[in-house]
């Protein structure tokens, strides 16, 4: 197997590689600039090489051959199948579909799964909901069952105990999903405040699902991307007001690494009756701790905790002492099971890689630490965006006992026109996602909003954003690879 830390995918003919190099890959090679965009309109010359994919964007290959015999038991020519762990995952599709689409969907039983059977027509739509929940069958729950080993039983107390003592939670108030946005789909459905028809408040620029699950299965949301000045103060007297059915924000953000001052957040969301919702995917619970701020913590177990980029998973974390605490604990729990459940073998897998956290961010959050100052010094960069040097107070104010500024930053060049050439030479490995061992860089917004980049950027958001995540590699190679390919710059 090809040592990515030595070897990284960052040239044309690694075009398509999983990283890493596994059948459960949560990432993919987009090593040009180029074939980010042919990957974005869905170009053939790129999409017949790719070997795998951000799950819940693109269907792996083990999944997609247990779909297409889902599909000759199930469907017809004219249509496409979609599984789905759970019979209540099912019909929630199958509902959402119809109410949006004002077409026909079914949803049957497939042999120890669930599935959603739709006319072409209608097969976006089913995408676009599987992409907002997060609700999959994983591929090591898919390559099981074609193996006619299917695993039973959960093994979920034993990851949330670990994640307990981790997050310095109770294990009652952890509850765990198959994906990060499984996760946050649970918390929205399970806000009294969202059953009331209340709208939810995003605070900052945040990842780009996380504001479109409030949008698509919310009752919208009121989103401030800044949270500075009057607009600011002006939020939080909505806040106190009791005027929505939950604030969400991430700390820090992604991909702008920005905080919102959590603590004034916080303090508005107790006066008004209201549950605040922190992500803390950035960086991880090893660097920050809001939990003592937050009545719910969300987070990516595919990211950081995991560390290896081969397995899905979530997180919630509701604080005990939270007026809010039992009544979303339960209705997070009953979520967990019967929703968007983690399989056992993804559980087994999740276990296995959080042996070392949070030792092993040590390095990256200090190689990232060493790579923003020199980029930040830098002639052809413009700007530089990382927790030491974007609301590097309000970040130190949630800051972990032990923690540090996160291994995640963002960069643009001063010369953006340049960025194409400048990322075709980067000698990193490049491709979507973050928190994997191996460095990993993308033109996040060119991935993330391609079809809304004027929106993007009119919040302040250039389309020639490079995201970087540090791996652990030495720093002075890094360093060396990135100034070489600033050359160009």
């Amino acid at each position: 197997m090809r040592n990515l830390l030595v070897h990284p995918a960052s040239k044309e003919k690694d075009l398509g590689l999983p990283l890493p190099e596994s059948p459960h890959a949560c990432s993919v090679c987009l090593p040009t600039w180029s074939s980010v965009i042919g990957y974005e309109e869905g170009r053939d010359k790129v999409m017949r090489r790719l070997r795998a994919g951000y799950p819940r964007f693109f269907r792996n290959p083990i999944l997609d051959r247990l779909t297409v015999q889902a599909e000759k038991e199930l469907g017809s020519a004219s249509e496409e199948v979609f599984l789905f762990p759970t019979k209540t995952g099912a019909q929630r599709a199958q509902r959402w579909i119809e109410r949006h689409g004002k077409i026909a969907a079914r949803s049957s039983a497939f042999d120890g799964l669930q599935a959603v059977i739709v006319s072409k027509q209608a097969s976006e739509l089913a995408r676009e909901y599987q992409r907002l929940t997060g609700e999959l069958v994983s591929s090591r729950m898919a390559e099981d069952h074609l193996n006619g080993a299917l695993l039973t039983g959960t093994k979920r107390h034993l990851l949330q105990r670990r994640l307990a003592t981790i997050y310095g939670a109770e294990q009652t108030h952890v509850s765990v999903f198959g994906s990060g946005m499984s996760a946050v789909t649970a918390v929205m459905r399970s806000l009294p405040g969202v059953a009331r028809g209340l709208k939810t408040l995003q605070l900052e620029f945040p990842y780009v699902d996380s504001l479109k699950v409030q949008e698509r299965l919310g009752n919208g949301v009121v989103f401030l991307n800044e949270t500075e000045g009057e607009s600011f103060d002006e939020a939080l007297r909505r806040i106190r007001q009791g005027e929505f059915a939950a604030v969400f924000t991430e700390v820090p953000s992604n991909p702008l690494l920005r905080c919102p001052d959590l603590p004034r957040v916080s303090e508005a969301c107790r006066e008004g009756g209201t549950p605040l919702i922190v992500d803390d995917s950035a960086v991880g619970p090893s660097n920050v701790n809001v939990l003592p701020l937050a009545d719910v913590v969300t987070g990516s177990l595919t990211k950081w905790l995991s560390g290896s980029g081969d397995v899905m998973g979530g997180v919630v974390v509701v604080r005990s002492d939270s007026e809010f605490a039992g009544e979303l604990s339960a209705a997070i729990r009953q979520e967990s099971e019967t929703a968007a459940p983690m399989y056992v073998g993804d559980t087994q897998v999740m276990l296995s890689n959080l042996k070392g956290y949070p030792a092993r961010m040590e390095q990256p959050n200090a190689t990232a630490l060493g790579l923003v100052e020199m980029m930040a010094e830098h002639p052809a960069v413009a700007k530089v965006w990382h927790p030491s040097i974007t609301h590097r107070e309000r970040y130190s104010a949630v800051m972990a006992a032990k923690g540090g500024f996160g291994p995640l930053f963002s960069f643009v060049l001063k010369a953006p026109k340049k960025t194409a050439k400048f990322f075709d030479a980067l000698k990193v490995s490049k491709g979507p996602s973050f928190g994997t061992p191996f460095t990993l860089a993308s033109p996040y917004v060119m991935l993330a909003h391609y079809r809304e980049l004027d929106w993007a950027e009119g919040c302040g958001i250039s389309r020639y954003l490079i995201r970087v995540s540090c791996g652990h590699e030495p720093l002075e190679s890094l360093e060396k690879v990135f100034k070489q390919a600033l050359q160009l710059a």
